[in-house]
């Protein structure tokens, strides 16, 4: 198997590696449709393990022991290359990746477009369960956990003009509109992007051109010399907006751990309308 990987891969890059050693494809799509049609060999596993709760605060990184058990489910090793997809077009599917980061497994992909482009573009599809072998995957959240962001280090960068956060949630619930915690609206400063504007419904929910994804930021005043915050209601739909970043190359992006569900939900954050 190669030893680099885009981080972003093409269905046809996939098909062509697919039965590698060390290779690891995972669905983070829904369970019925994973058991009428998804990638062969490929691993499904429930978006729910990937996550932990502390009511009402949902979308937390979950401890080492959860990570652990869920990844040895899976059958990862310290030499896999992880391939993750869904059926959303990549919420679910960043947010594993932005979990293995956390943890200081950098090697991964995500599929460009999932199994939209996949099956529409005519690659294999399989009915056939994948039961993969149990590992014993030991998983250690990285000391200064890199790509994660939490309310203390958001309320220490406010008004910090070499930070930007980027609200991913739709501009209803960005304007406070709509409702999904006991406040609503947005953190002070916070730009809003809703996730889908980073997906072309031309090509299959694949993201769209890097240079027309810089124009959209760089309108936002996001740009590769700060910090970037992204955020939605419980870092699921923003996870796409993480990995999105990380693969136009901006060097320094977290996602906010619990988002809007813990941010909104504290009796003593901030808010805009």
């Amino acid at each position: 198997m190669p030893e680099t990987w885009p981080l972003l891969l093409e269905p046809d890059q996939l098909e062509a590696r697919l039965g590698e050693t060390n290779l690891l494809v995972v669905d983070l799509g829904r369970a019925e449709i994973y058991h009428q049609l998804h990638i062969p060999g490929a691993v499904f596993l429930d978006y729910p393990r990937i996550t932990a709760m502390r009511p009402p605060v949902g979308g937390l990184l979950p401890d080492e022991r959860q990570l652990s058990d869920t990844l040895s489910e899976i059958g990862l090793t310290p030499e896999t290359h992880v391939v993750a997809y869904d059926d959303e077009g990549g919420g679910k599917a960043a947010r594993l990746l932005w979990t293995l980061e956390a943890i200081g497994h950098h090697r991964y992909s995500l599929l460009d477009g999932g199994l939209h482009a996949w099956a529409n573009e005519r690659h294999p599809l399989s009915r056939e369960p994948a039961r993969p072998t149990r590992s014993d995957y030991r998983a250690r959240i990285l000391p200064d956990r890199p790509p994660v962001a939490d309310a203390d280090f958001v309320l220490r960068h406010l008004g910090d003009p070499s930070v930007v956060l980027l609200d991913a949630r739709a501009p209803e619930e960005y304007s406070g509109e709509r409702l999904f915690a006991r406040r609503g609206g947005h953190i002070p400063g916070a730009v809003n992007l809703e996730w889908t504007e980073g997906m072309d419904r031309e090509r299959n929910l694949r993201l769209k051109h890097a240079e027309e994804l810089k124009r959209q930021l760089e309108a936002l005043d996001i740009t590769p010399d700060k910090t970037v915050v992204a955020y939605c209601q419980t870092h699921h739909r923003s996870a796409l907006s993480w990995f999105m970043l990380k693969a136009l190359g901006y060097p320094d992006v977290k996602g906010y751990e619990g988002s809007w569900s813990d941010w909104g939900n504290r009796p003593d954050t901030p808010i805009e309308n």
